[in-house]
């Protein structure tokens, strides 16, 4: 009995070593990990830039295969966020700002304990430098789980270290994974569509189309409007000097729908037309080498220039699958 009493009080005093141990170590942290990505810039920030793609790149599902992931309407820029839910419990990470191929700043929360999070976004020798930095405060159980992991700074400076690896190889794979084809002259069909009509920068088109194109999808949704066909993108100006370009991202339709004046949607009527189609299997970032093609396809066969518009229709898109090596672009030219 007395014995026993010595183990209990033994184990008494550890806890209460332990507590102090713990209390008087520092609740706040910084950590700052770096990785070279063999790609080029704007290809890994527009990645890295989408929540969509954080469960494919990060490890904790890895170390947690029942992890659960919700994601905001929106997951790419300002405001877009996802949250998860695991056994070693529950947290979320929102975009409070983002400069376009350069940096990302984030607000995290996870289990009660907040953390400011950045990412840059830098050009070097073999790729894209991408260094992730974060500093916050842990309260006391993370302080008791961080210090049998070594530390805060050596415990999420690992898991920083590790998702990065793993961002490489999947940027390597998903986004060098690509075949173009030019396909020849063919009859583009016509039919009505639904657009919400845009200007802006070229560099900033595609991050424009990834956040409109689901507020669409939703509003056919919500009024049970049936889709045709796929989403497509007419262009309607592209003016390399400005940088700028006047686009419509459009979703097929039956018959045409008419809006209130001064709505940002509008109907619209496509005419069939005579194109040169090329497909690109891969993803969205190889789009400026298949319109390439495309032209030199046009110039070498002396084919004339006719009316039409200038389409790229997205017949496997991010809404289908995550992967972008799985992603199936057509591009039609009049």
């Amino acid at each position: 009995m007395r014995i026993l009493k010595y183990i209990l009080l033994l184990a008494l005093l550890a806890v209460i070593g332990l507590s102090v141990y713990v209390g008087t170590q520092d609740s706040a942290y910084k950590v700052s990990r770096s990785k070279v990505i063999k790609a080029q810039k704007s290809v890994v920030f527009h990645y890295v830039n989408d929540y969509k793609n954080w469960e494919d790149f990060g490890i904790w599902k890895e170390e947690d295969p029942n992890m659960v992931f919700t994601y905001s309407d929106t997951t790419i820029g300002r405001g877009a966020s996802y949250s998860w839910k695991g056994n070693s419990g529950e947290g979320k990470t929102t975009t409070i700002f983002e400069k376009e191929n350069d940096s990302i700043a984030q607000k995290v929360t996870f289990s009660g304990n907040e953390a400011n999070s950045y990412l840059t976004f830098k050009d070097t020798t073999g790729g894209t430098k991408i260094t992730w930095h974060s500093e916050g405060n842990l309260g006391f159980m993370a302080k008791v789980y961080a210090t049998f992991k070594g530390g805060a700074e050596k415990m999420i400076g690992e898991m920083y270290s590790k998702t990065l690896e793993k961002l490489d190889k999947v940027i390597s794979y998903e986004i060098n994974t690509y075949d173009i084809k030019v396909n020849g002259v063919v009859q583009k069909t016509g039919g009505y569509y639904f657009q919400q009509k845009i200007t802006c920068k070229i560099s900033e088109a595609q991050k424009n189309i990834s956040i409109i194109l689901p507020n669409m999808l939703r509003f056919f949704k919500d009024n049970n409007i049936k889709m045709t066909g796929s989403p497509f993108v007419i262009y309607s100006n592209y003016n390399l000097a400005n940088n700028l370009t006047t686009l419509s991202v459009c979703l097929p339709m039956q018959d045409e729908i008419f809006t209130a004046e001064g709505s940002d949607y509008t109907s619209g009527k496509l005419e069939p037309f005579q194109a040169v189609k090329t497909t690109l299997n891969g993803d969205y970032s190889h789009s400026k080498e298949a319109w390439d093609k495309t032209i030199d396809y046009i110039k070498k066969n002396n084919l004339a220039n006719t009316s039409g518009k200038y389409i790229e229709l997205y017949s496997v898109g991010s809404a289908q699958v995550k992967n972008p090596s799985k992603w199936v672009t057509e591009i039609y030219v009049p």
